[in-house]
């Protein structure tokens, strides 16, 4: 049975559905995830535990996905002035999954936003708006109307990292559509990508579970860059393996189910 991978949702007002807000995720990641093998689950913008509880029983790995900025009170900061759109009921369920998945030793693909996440999730904090904080930084946000698979820096990548091993090599070209990034690194986690400027572009967790997250976006590489497959690949791989915190018990049960 395919791994099912679950995916918090983000928060969308839609004038189509009479200005009531849905709980979306952009169709990029899913189709990243079929096309690896996996089959995703997406989990709503919710306050109840009890319904994370009991979607995140049937999951077999996370992704924490791009979007709006975490609310910075999350790591003890007060906003800053070019801080962006914040949608806390999002922080809380992101946080909350990951912080389960991380204590489960689950599979966790974090994207864009999905690194920052996960970084705040292990005790980190970041940077809310490179370009005034960082004045030296090189350009991470696109500009409108740019193309999302546009290429904007080159990133290196850490010797002997996981990261390293599944992309095969030492640097590559890589898009940036983001302004907040990793300021102080997280409790369990190492850098394993930095762009030309000293940024974080790749984390990982220490130890043998498949905790990976990456700054750009590789969801929308896919046909530009083989590598960036592999790495959806690699996640999925590792879902669907107990040495690796894949939960092959929660698939066995969901088949009982389904008899």
């Amino acid at each position: 049975m395919q791994p099912l991978i679950g995916i918090p949702c983000g928060a969308l007002t839609s004038e189509r559905a009479l200005g009531s807000a849905l709980s979306a995720v952009p169709q990029s990641y899913l189709e990243a995830l079929e096309a690896s093998g996996a089959a995703p689950l997406l989990v709503p913008i919710t306050g109840r535990e009890s319904t994370l509880r009991a979607l995140y029983r049937q999951i077999d790995a996370l992704l924490l996905a791009g979007g709006a900025d975490l609310d910075p009170a999350r790591y003890g900061e007060q906003p800053h002035p070019a801080l962006g759109k914040v949608d806390p009921r999002r922080d809380w369920v992101e946080l909350t999954m990951a912080g389960w998945a991380l204590a489960d030793d689950m599979p966790l693909l974090g994207i864009c936003r999905g690194i920052q996440t996960l970084n705040v999730a292990c005790g980190g904090s970041l940077w809310q708006d490179i370009s005034t904080q960082v004045p030296a930084s090189v350009r991470h946000r696109s500009r409108p109307g740019e193309p999302y698979n546009r290429l904007s820096h080159a990133v290196r990548l850490e010797p002997h990292s996981r990261l390293a091993r599944i992309l095969g090599n030492p640097e590559l070209e890589v898009n940036s559509l983001h302004h907040q990034g990793i300021r102080d690194v997280g409790a369990g986690l190492r850098v394993t990508a930095r762009a030309p400027d000293g940024l974080v572009e790749g984390l990982e967790r220490d130890g043998d579970g498949w905790v990976v997250a990456v700054q750009w976006h590789p969801e929308w590489l896919l046909e530009d860059d083989p590598r960036m497959k592999r790495l959806f690949e690699a996640f999925v791989q590792a879902s669907s393996k107990p040495d690796l915190g894949g939960s092959p018990s929660r698939r066995a049960a969901r088949d009982v189910q389904h008899i």
